[in-house]
Protein backbone atom coordinates (compact mmCIF):
# COMPACT_ATOMS: atom_id res chain seq x y z
CA UNK A 1 0.00 0.00 0.00
CA UNK A 2 1.57 3.14 -1.04
CA UNK A 3 2.38 5.77 1.57
CA UNK A 4 0.98 9.32 0.67
CA UNK A 5 1.26 12.82 2.64
CA UNK A 6 -2.05 13.61 4.05
CA UNK A 7 -3.64 16.44 6.34
CA UNK A 8 -3.58 16.11 9.88
CA UNK A 9 -7.16 17.39 10.98
CA UNK A 10 -9.17 18.73 14.15
CA UNK A 11 -12.63 17.29 14.86
CA UNK A 12 -14.04 20.12 12.70
CA UNK A 13 -12.29 18.98 9.67
CA UNK A 14 -9.60 22.07 10.10
CA UNK A 15 -6.03 21.26 8.69
CA UNK A 16 -3.47 21.13 11.73
CA UNK A 17 -0.31 19.69 9.55
CA UNK A 18 0.40 16.91 7.10
CA UNK A 19 2.36 13.79 7.60
CA UNK A 20 2.47 10.70 5.76
CA UNK A 21 -0.40 8.16 5.64
CA UNK A 22 1.89 5.61 8.02
CA UNK A 23 2.66 7.55 10.50
CA UNK A 24 -1.03 9.05 11.14
CA UNK A 25 -1.94 5.50 11.15
CA UNK A 26 1.18 4.38 13.51
CA UNK A 27 -0.18 7.34 15.86
CA UNK A 28 -4.20 7.61 15.39
CA UNK A 29 -3.54 11.18 14.03
CA UNK A 30 -7.01 11.89 12.68
CA UNK A 31 -7.70 12.73 8.67
CA UNK A 32 -9.89 12.69 6.33
CA UNK A 33 -11.53 9.61 4.74
CA UNK A 34 -14.13 9.80 1.48
CA UNK A 35 -16.39 7.03 1.44
CA UNK A 36 -18.96 6.60 -1.92
CA UNK A 37 -21.86 4.00 -1.96
CA UNK A 38 -22.74 2.98 -4.93
CA UNK A 39 -26.72 3.28 -5.58
CA UNK A 40 -29.07 2.47 -8.60
CA UNK A 41 -32.03 3.63 -7.97
CA UNK A 42 -33.19 2.05 -4.53
CA UNK A 43 -30.39 -0.72 -4.64
CA UNK A 44 -27.27 -0.67 -2.92
CA UNK A 45 -24.05 -2.34 -4.66
CA UNK A 46 -21.29 -3.14 -2.24
CA UNK A 47 -18.08 -4.94 -2.60
CA UNK A 48 -16.33 -7.97 -0.99
CA UNK A 49 -12.63 -7.19 -0.39
CA UNK A 50 -9.38 -8.35 -1.23
CA UNK A 51 -7.76 -10.70 1.35
CA UNK A 52 -5.09 -7.95 1.88
CA UNK A 53 -7.16 -5.34 3.19
CA UNK A 54 -8.63 -4.24 6.11
CA UNK A 55 -11.81 -5.96 6.04
CA UNK A 56 -10.72 -9.12 4.29
CA UNK A 57 -13.59 -10.85 2.81
CA UNK A 58 -16.39 -8.51 3.90
CA UNK A 59 -18.52 -6.11 1.97
CA UNK A 60 -18.02 -2.52 2.23
CA UNK A 61 -18.61 0.70 0.17
CA UNK A 62 -17.02 -0.03 -3.51
CA UNK A 63 -15.46 3.91 -3.10
CA UNK A 64 -13.13 4.71 -0.07
CA UNK A 65 -10.03 6.25 0.26
CA UNK A 66 -7.95 9.05 1.89
CA UNK A 67 -7.90 12.63 1.17
CA UNK A 68 -4.42 13.28 0.06
CA UNK A 69 -2.58 16.39 1.34
CA UNK A 70 -4.29 19.58 -0.20
CA UNK A 71 -7.07 17.88 -2.51
CA UNK A 72 -10.18 18.88 -2.56
CA UNK A 73 -12.86 16.06 -1.12
CA UNK A 74 -14.45 16.09 -4.32
CA UNK A 75 -11.45 15.63 -5.93
CA UNK A 76 -10.88 12.62 -3.44
CA UNK A 77 -14.10 11.23 -4.79
CA UNK A 78 -13.77 11.30 -8.17
CA UNK A 79 -9.70 10.21 -7.76
CA UNK A 80 -10.94 6.82 -5.78
CA UNK A 81 -13.77 6.21 -7.71
CA UNK A 82 -12.12 6.02 -10.94
CA UNK A 83 -9.30 3.93 -9.17
CA UNK A 84 -11.27 1.76 -7.55
CA UNK A 85 -14.89 1.22 -10.05
CA UNK A 86 -12.92 2.42 -13.37
CA UNK A 87 -14.60 5.36 -13.45
CA UNK A 88 -14.88 9.25 -12.78
CA UNK A 89 -18.65 9.54 -14.53
CA UNK A 90 -20.43 9.71 -11.06
CA UNK A 91 -23.02 12.11 -9.72
CA UNK A 92 -22.40 12.12 -6.26
CA UNK A 93 -24.58 13.61 -2.93
CA UNK A 94 -23.01 14.34 0.47
CA UNK A 95 -25.22 12.09 3.38
CA UNK A 96 -23.00 13.26 6.22
CA UNK A 97 -19.49 13.32 7.86
CA UNK A 98 -18.46 11.19 11.21
CA UNK A 99 -15.26 9.67 12.72
CA UNK A 100 -14.48 6.12 12.70
CA UNK A 101 -11.81 5.14 14.97
CA UNK A 102 -10.64 1.69 15.65
CA UNK A 103 -7.84 -0.68 15.72
CA UNK A 104 -7.25 -3.16 12.59
CA UNK A 105 -4.44 -5.31 10.89
CA UNK A 106 -1.57 -3.49 13.48
CA UNK A 107 -2.93 0.25 12.52
CA UNK A 108 -4.60 2.59 14.83
CA UNK A 109 -6.96 3.86 12.44
CA UNK A 110 -8.48 7.85 13.12
CA UNK A 111 -10.44 8.70 10.16
CA UNK A 112 -13.37 11.35 9.59
CA UNK A 113 -15.19 9.79 6.97
CA UNK A 114 -17.05 11.61 4.45
CA UNK A 115 -19.69 9.70 3.03
CA UNK A 116 -21.52 10.11 -0.25
CA UNK A 117 -23.93 8.08 -2.11
CA UNK A 118 -22.87 8.16 -5.54
CA UNK A 119 -24.27 6.94 -9.48
CA UNK A 120 -22.87 5.91 -12.49
CA UNK A 121 -24.11 4.81 -15.55
CA UNK A 122 -20.61 3.11 -16.71
CA UNK A 123 -20.06 -0.49 -15.81
CA UNK A 124 -18.36 -1.20 -12.56
CA UNK A 125 -14.44 -2.28 -12.98
CA UNK A 126 -13.12 -2.97 -9.41
CA UNK A 127 -9.46 -2.79 -8.97
CA UNK A 128 -7.30 -5.11 -7.37
CA UNK A 129 -8.57 -3.87 -3.76
CA UNK A 130 -11.95 -5.69 -4.13
CA UNK A 131 -13.26 -9.66 -5.51
CA UNK A 132 -16.88 -9.15 -6.33
CA UNK A 133 -19.29 -6.95 -6.03
CA UNK A 134 -22.82 -7.65 -4.57
CA UNK A 135 -26.16 -6.07 -5.31
CA UNK A 136 -28.95 -5.29 -2.99
CA UNK A 137 -32.35 -4.16 -2.69
CA UNK A 138 -33.80 -2.39 0.39
CA UNK A 139 -35.29 -5.21 1.47
CA UNK A 140 -32.54 -7.80 0.26
CA UNK A 141 -30.37 -5.95 2.27
CA UNK A 142 -32.02 -5.41 5.96
CA UNK A 143 -32.29 -9.27 4.95
CA UNK A 144 -28.25 -10.15 4.76
CA UNK A 145 -27.74 -7.73 7.37
CA UNK A 146 -29.48 -10.28 10.21
CA UNK A 147 -28.88 -13.36 7.85
CA UNK A 148 -25.29 -12.63 7.23
CA UNK A 149 -24.34 -10.12 9.83
CA UNK A 150 -20.59 -11.40 9.23
CA UNK A 151 -20.30 -10.82 5.56
CA UNK A 152 -20.52 -6.91 6.54
CA UNK A 153 -17.21 -4.74 7.44
CA UNK A 154 -17.57 -3.00 10.53
CA UNK A 155 -17.10 0.90 8.68
CA UNK A 156 -20.10 -0.47 6.88
CA UNK A 157 -22.23 -0.78 10.25
CA UNK A 158 -20.86 2.39 10.87
CA UNK A 159 -22.01 4.20 8.81
CA UNK A 160 -25.31 2.24 9.12
CA UNK A 161 -25.66 3.73 12.54
CA UNK A 162 -24.27 7.03 12.16
CA UNK A 163 -26.50 7.90 8.53
CA UNK A 164 -28.78 4.81 7.91
CA UNK A 165 -30.22 3.30 10.79
CA UNK A 166 -33.16 2.28 9.61
CA UNK A 167 -31.16 -0.93 8.03
CA UNK A 168 -30.02 -2.10 11.34
CA UNK A 169 -31.80 -5.10 12.57
CA UNK A 170 -34.10 -4.78 15.38
CA UNK A 171 -32.02 -6.96 17.90
CA UNK A 172 -28.77 -4.59 16.37
CA UNK A 173 -26.25 -4.23 19.39
CA UNK A 174 -23.69 -1.43 18.44
CA UNK A 175 -20.54 -3.15 17.46
CA UNK A 176 -18.18 -0.25 17.29
CA UNK A 177 -16.26 0.98 20.33
CA UNK A 178 -13.80 3.68 19.76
Amino acid sequence: MADELIDIIDESGEVLSQTMKGQAHEEGLLHKTVIGYVRDGEDWVLVRQADDRQDAGQLVAPVGGHVQAGESEEDALLREAEEEIGTRNITYRLIGRAIFHRQVIGRDENHMFIVHEISTEDELVLNEESVSLERFGPDELRAALVERSEDFGDAYYFVLENFYPDYLPETWENRHHS
